[in-house]
Formats: structure tokens, C-alpha cells, sequence
């Protein structure tokens, strides 16, 4: 039985192993120190999503969203909160489309705001629009029974 987890540093990229009852006793990286955890969204470019996709463990929620687009800058507080409430569950991530359209056009963003939801580097759900916390905190939850 595997008792440990693999986590991304939000801050240098490393991979952790780290024991799955550890994850909420504020666990810093091994390689830079810093707090694995940071209770905020992580912006990423597509080596970072990549990489992410590929090594880490915890389930993945990718807003993908644009500056120009009214209900991303809506939506933005919303997954700053979900982040501070919801880490170390679950990893946010932001990709801006205006910066990373050739990743906006491989995972088929159609619309804006778009939550994606990633286990095992595969994609398991997806919402298009703003909501609110408490839909978002719903929406998750009948989707991670399904990792």
C-alpha cells in the first residue's frame, strides 16, 4: 500500500515524497525549504502544467482564464479562497490563455472561465463560467469521488 505522496514545490519545481498523513503539518520542500502549501493559486506556463500533470499526486484544478475577460476577473477571489481552504487537498493552478494560447487550444478552451480538473495527469471533469465558492466547493466534491 502506497503511504506516500508525490508533491510539486510550488517554488522550485521540485518533486516531494511525502507521507500522505504529513500533507496537513505545513510540510516544506526538501530541495528550497519553502512550504509545499501555500493556500494560493499557482500560476503556470505549459513546462509547469506539464510537469505537474506528470509528477504530481494530488488531484489538479486548472483555471484556465484570460485578463481581458470580465468573469475570470470575477472568478479570480473565488480561487484565491477556494485555494486557502482547499490546499493541501487538492493543487489550483491558473494557465492565462492570452499568454499560453497553444495550451488553451490543446486541452479545447472553448469559453472562459474554465475549470479543469486532473487526476493521474488525465482530465476527469470540467466547468465553463464564473461561480461562486460554495458551488465551486459542490461541484468538486461530487467530482473527486470519482478519483
Amino acid at each position: 500500500m502506497n503511504t506516500s505522496l508525490h508533491v510539486v514545490c510550488p517554488h522550485c519545481a521540485a518533486v516531494n515524497r511525502l507521507p500522505a498523513t504529513k500533507t496537513g503539518a505545513a510540510p516544506n520542500c526538501g530541495k528550497c525549504g519553502l512550504a509545499l502549501f501555500t493556500g494560493k493559486p499557482l500560476n503556470v506556463g505549459t513546462a509547469n502544467l506539464e510537469h505537474h500533470l506528470q509528477r504530481d499526486d494530488l488531484p489538479l484544478l486548472v483555471d484556465f482564464w484570460a485578463p481581458w475577460c470580465a468573469p475570470c476577473r470575477m472568478m479570480a477571489p473565488v480561487f484565491e479562497q477556494a485555494a486557502r481552504e482547499l490546499e493541501p487537498q487538492i493543487r489550483l493552478l491558473k494557465v492565462d490563455t492570452e499568454a499560453e494560447p497553444a495550451l488553451a487550444a490543446r486541452y479545447g478552451i472553448r469559453s472562459i472561465p474554465t475549470l479543469a480538473l486532473f487526476s493521474d495527469g488525465r482530465e476527469i471533469a470540467r466547468h465553463a463560467g464564473a461561480v461562486d465558492l460554495g458551488t465551486l466547493k459542490r461541484w468538486l466534491q461530487g467530482q473527486l469521488h470519482k478519483i
